[in-house]
């Protein structure tokens, strides 16, 4: 018989697989950064590097308050998503579309983070972590508007520039 998981255990899991994940996160920001063409795009990716480097602090801290240390585990969604991006700088390369392409795949990547930081919070307010509900909410205030940026920078004129 399997063993009984409760939400401390399934929260601190997850909080592992949003650790690995904001990690490669910060590894795959500067590749995106050097293939993007727009200059407002390459200033997003730019920008959200240096928050995302602060994710993986609160993420460190959040550890630190429920008693544990700060372990990655797999995160195989973001894998995928990192995957299909490195996809799309490769095979657009040089065309007018990359910029779209880049924007899309980085927005697949703040929709999961969103998602993630979302359960993550409300997990932290049922088991009664307040302080790290908070960072937790601090972050996903961050990636919600780095979504709303990177669609204002698409639907201004990456999309457009696209079309060409």
């Amino acid at each position: 018989m399997a063993s009984t998981k409760t939400l401390d255990e399934l929260f601190h899991d997850t909080l592992k697989d949003v650790y690995f994940a904001e990690r490669k996160i910060v590894e795959t920001l500067p590749k995106m950064h050097e293939a993007a063409t727009n200059g407002q795009l390459k200033a997003a990716f730019e920008k959200h590097l240096s928050e995302t480097q602060v994710h993986v602090e609160r993420l460190e801290q959040v550890f630190k308050i429920i008693g544990k240390t700060p372990e990655p585990k797999t995160c195989d969604a973001i894998l995928g998503i990192t995957d299909e991006g490195a996809e799309i700088m490769e095979e657009y390369e040089g065309s007018p579309a990359l910029d779209a392409g880049l924007l899309a795949a980085a927005q697949a990547v703040e929709h999961y983070e969103m998602s993630r930081y979302g359960t993550l919070r409300t997990w932290a307010l049922e088991l009664g972590l307040n302080d790290a509900a908070g960072l937790l909410q601090t972050t996903l205030d961050e990636e919600q508007s780095t979504d709303l940026t990177l669609t204002s920078i698409a639907t201004s004129v990456v999309n457009q520039n696209a079309e060409r």
